[in-house]
């Protein structure tokens, strides 16, 4: 797997090497925070692009309908979901594409649901777009995997409530939501007719044992009901393509969003973002499970360095490239915490605040990285620590 090796970003503008001084206040930290891999972007994608660049007009381009159907033959054949061209649309991101489901499906004044600890435009968007933000907090069972609470979900729906944004699979905390788990939660959203928008940019990252399963899959009425975001950024390492989907059943779903993309004008994306798109879904296959293979043995390796860590433990994570290690054995406070990370063990990590009130004590760790940097970075964590416990004992 040599195309798994260390990436050197720091002379490119790759935004968590060019950002250190600002949120970390040094240069002199790695960086593992933000979720891009510092990997290679597959070379079928990087070769489509050169081969594009030949022709010497970089002009307004429409995306190729074969660039959407090779996504859906890519979730056909990786999720078993039988997804139509026509459900599918252009969005430059996710995080775009959250603030126009919020606006396309709800009004001023309205409630959206959010489960917390999670990706923090999740809150922001709901903010921004003048809704009322209804947190749920994700609780934790006895072997520390987190779950949503049905029960208490149903007593804060109201008549107002009519978004839930459901993360799948899950950041920060790597839950891969069992079929059993989206089927209620998708009946409870149908009963209270509350439209769900689902972000699964994560899908194609699941680990051994479990299963990413579209929400929308599940039944009928749950595709017309579901407005699911889906994208290359995080499968194949393309963030700065800038290019995602919105994927729509319902024809009444899929023209009022429609009506609100136009109204931001998300047009068609760039012509280069259109080749990258379609070359990764249709000659990425063996990049991807290669990529899983790596991913796979890093996660490993932080599962075994916290199984003797004597202060920081982790669930391993089912889904995603990112690692929430639980600091609060270490009695510090949240500031303490992301200091100790930055001072202490010179890495730049994910406060877990950051992810709402439910993720103090946490840090979140991106182990997208060649093995060497991972393995690198977890003896800065255990040389840290053992510096910590020397001085509190001297």
């Amino acid at each position: 797997m040599d195309e798994f090796v260390a990436i050197d970003r720091s002379g490119s503008n790759a935004e968590k090497y060019t950002l250190r001084q600002k949120l970390f206040g040094t240069d002199n930290i790695q960086p593992m925070w933000v979720a891009d891999m510092d990997i290679a972007t597959p070379s079928c994608v990087l070769d489509a692009v050169a081969n594009r660049l030949k022709h010497p007009v970089i002009g307004y381009e429409i995306m190729r309908d074969e660039a959407y159907e090779a996504q859906c033959l890519w979730m056909k054949r990786h999720h078993g979901w039988n997804i139509k061209r026509e459900w599918l649309s252009y969005s430059p991101s996710v995080v775009a594409s959250i603030g126009c489901a919020i606006r396309a499906f709800s009004h001023e004044g309205d409630e959206v649901l959010v489960m917390s600890p999670v990706y923090p435009p999740f809150f922001s968007m709901v903010k921004e777009n003048n809704r009322h933000l209804v947190l749920h907090s994700l609780q934790r069972d006895d072997e520390g995997e987190y779950t949503f609470d049905l029960e208490t979900l149903r007593t804060q729906i109201t008549h107002k409530t009519k978004i839930l944004l459901l993360c799948s699979p899950h950041n920060p905390v790597g839950r891969v939501w069992r079929e059993d788990e989206l089927r209620a939660l998708g009946r409870l959203c149908l009963e209270n007719e509350i439209v769900i928008v689902s972000d699964e940019v994560h899908c194609d990252i699941v680990f051994k044992g479990n299963k990413h399963i579209p929400i929308a899959s599940l039944s009928q009425e749950l595709g017309e009901n579901t407005v699911t975001l889906l994208g290359t950024g995080k499968t194949f390492n393309m963030a700065g393509f800038g290019i995602s989907t919105v994927c729509i059943a319902s024809e009444k779903l899929r023209e009022l969003y429609s009506q609100e993309s136009k109204r931001v004008h998300f047009g068609d994306g760039a012509a280069l973002s259109h080749v990258a798109f379609e070359a990764a879904y249709v000659h990425g296959e063996a990049w991807h499970k290669e990529l899983i293979v790596h991913l796979q043995s890093n996660r490993e390796k932080i599962i075994e360095w916290a199984n003797h860590s004597p202060m920081i433990t982790i669930v391993p994570p089912q889904g995603t490239y990112l690692a929430w290690l639980d600091c609060r054995a270490l009695g510090l406070g949240d500031r303490e915490l992301r200091e100790f990370f930055i001072q202490d063990a010179g890495l730049g990590l994910s406060a877990g605040l950051s992810f709402g009130r439910e993720g103090a004590g946490f840090m979140r760790l991106n182990c997208a990285v060649s093995a060497e940097l991972l393995e690198i970075a977890l003896k800065k964590i255990s040389d840290a620590l053992e510096r910590r416990e020397y001085e509190s004992k001297n």
